[in-house]
């Protein structure tokens, strides 16, 4: 366990497959609340290395979640996922549909997360808040997402990959709001006496793939080089976010505008990787 602090935070590198560790953290910090972001994330590479999506995602979360109950710690708020949704085919996404239909182990580790939540809450008394976040992007965002790639490639005139041959719409959601959301949630009272609650956080406005590649052409002054293929396994044709009870409990969100969010990001790559 590695840790550094300073007088408003304090930061431990470690695994939360190690069961040790997370204890002795626990105790050691006596949490009143506990936000889990941590997770193996990603659709694609769970198809190459699942094992990786069972030891970060169930045996980690489990954990987590034995320490929230021998540690006395009243709320735990934890990352799932839109792609829970599976092959959901009623639009938008709500809470209120069906999930059991995961088609990739990545959506299934979130699902399992989301019951074993459920399981805790009942059992013992602890808040649980679920947030299925829906395709986040900005700033620091992760390599193996879009975004990232096709500024990548297109800034070095290289080729995108474009799956299902364009055919697809994805409900980007800025960072920014992520984190609000994810604050709103953290600041909140006890919701109705109801211990366990899952919630979108996303757009509400699903985008083209076409419209999306067309403002990083703008953003970087390039054109795309575009390869289209066939649909790959364990993905989804169209993501869109219900997030009426998101709003109901926690009231209006913040959603930042596409242009906004990629001319954002496209200012931090070129700038952090001197492009």
């Amino acid at each position: 366990m590695v840790s550094t602090s300073s007088s408003r935070m304090k930061f431990i590198k470690a695994k939360l497959e190690d069961k040790e560790v997370i204890n002795q953290l626990f105790q050691e910090q006596r949490f009143d609340m506990v936000c889990n972001l941590a997770a193996q994330a990603g659709v694609r590479y769970s198809m190459e290395n699942p094992m990786a999506y069972i030891d970060s995602n169930i045996v980690g979360f489990m954990n987590v979640l034995e320490a929230c109950r021998h540690f006395n710690v009243k709320k735990l708020i934890y990352a799932s996922s839109s792609s829970v949704y599976g092959s959901n085919d009623k639009l938008p996404f709500s809470t209120e549909h069906a999930v059991d239909r995961p088609i990739s182990i990545y959506a299934a580790t979130k699902r399992s997360n989301e019951l074993m939540a459920h399981t805790y809450s009942h059992l013992f008394g602890i808040e649980t808040i679920g947030l299925r976040f829906f395709t986040v992007y900005g700033p620091w965002g992760r390599p193996d997402m879009a975004l990232f790639l096709f500024t990548n490639a297109i800034l070095k005139e290289m080729p995108i990959q474009v799956f299902n041959n364009g055919n697809l719409s994805r409900d980007f959601t800025y960072i920014d709001d992520i984190i609000e959301g994810i604050i709103k949630t953290m600041l909140s009272q006890s919701l109705n006496l109801k211990p366990y609650k899952i919630y979108n956080i996303g757009n509400n406005s699903p985008v083209l793939m076409e419209k999306f590649i067309a403002v990083i052409e703008k953003e970087t002054g390039k054109k795309a080089i575009q390869e289209m293929q066939l649909m790959q396994a364990g993905d989804v044709e169209k993501t869109w976010a219900d997030v009426t009870h998101l709003q109901n409990d926690f009231g209006p969100l913040s959603y930042t505008n596409l242009e906004v969010g990629v001319h954002n990001f496209v200012k931090w790559y070129k700038d952090f990787y001197n492009a």
